[in-house]
């Protein structure tokens, strides 16, 4: 059973706690992190998420979930990502990117996702057999290029969940700009 930190509307701790499910049914404010794992050609990995997760099963998007309580965004990353795809990135390895607030009501799946999602960048040197992946979350694995991510973007791909959400423009343009650095190894985690 997973419990959470309950924010406010402004993103301060209240000093309250819950469960996961409680928390989504009554759309109380929590934690969300998600990483952007690219590797050192500059593509980005995508996860496949498992057909019996309740929301968005099938479809592919980042590394990510919730910050349980206790436990900071930073260390919640690098949790998820040894879950989920079975790697313990070094904690110094990812970069905060940008913090957004999120109200999303998914009457379908009863769920009312109001969060605060904290964005990270990691780069690694990865390749997809390095990866395990946590079968209750994740089906496949994938690396993609930036334009690849941008043309299912522009096709409103379904099988992708970034295309719904509001700022990926700016998030394209972001990874454009790290990838970049980082091919001309400019760009620095610490």
């Amino acid at each position: 059973m997973e419990i959470l930190d309950v924010l406010d509307e402004n993103g301060n701790y209240t000093g309250k706690t819950e469960e996961r499910k409680i928390v989504h049914e009554s759309g109380l404010w929590h934690i969300h992190v998600g990483v952007w794992i690219m590797n050192k050609k500059g593509e980005l990995l995508f996860q496949k998420r498992s057909m019996q997760k309740k929301v968005n099963p099938g479809k592919w998007t980042r590394t990510g979930g919730h910050v349980d309580s206790g436990e900071t965004p930073l260390e919640a990353v690098q949790r998820e990502t040894a879950e989920e795809i079975g790697v313990k990135i070094p904690i110094d390895n990812f970069k905060l990117l940008s913090i957004s607030k999120e109200e999303v009501d998914i009457p379908k799946y009863q769920v009312t996702n109001r969060h605060f999602i904290y964005s990270y960048i990691a780069i690694v040197d990865y390749n997809l057999e390095d990866y395990t992946m946590q079968q209750e979350e994740v089906s496949d694995l994938k690396y993609i290029t930036i334009e690849q991510m941008e043309e299912a973007y522009k096709n409103k791909d379904e099988n992708y969940t970034f295309i719904r959400w509001k700022n990926i423009d700016n998030v394209i343009n972001e990874l454009k700009k790290i990838r970049k650095l980082q091919l001309s190894k400019k760009f620095e985690l610490a």
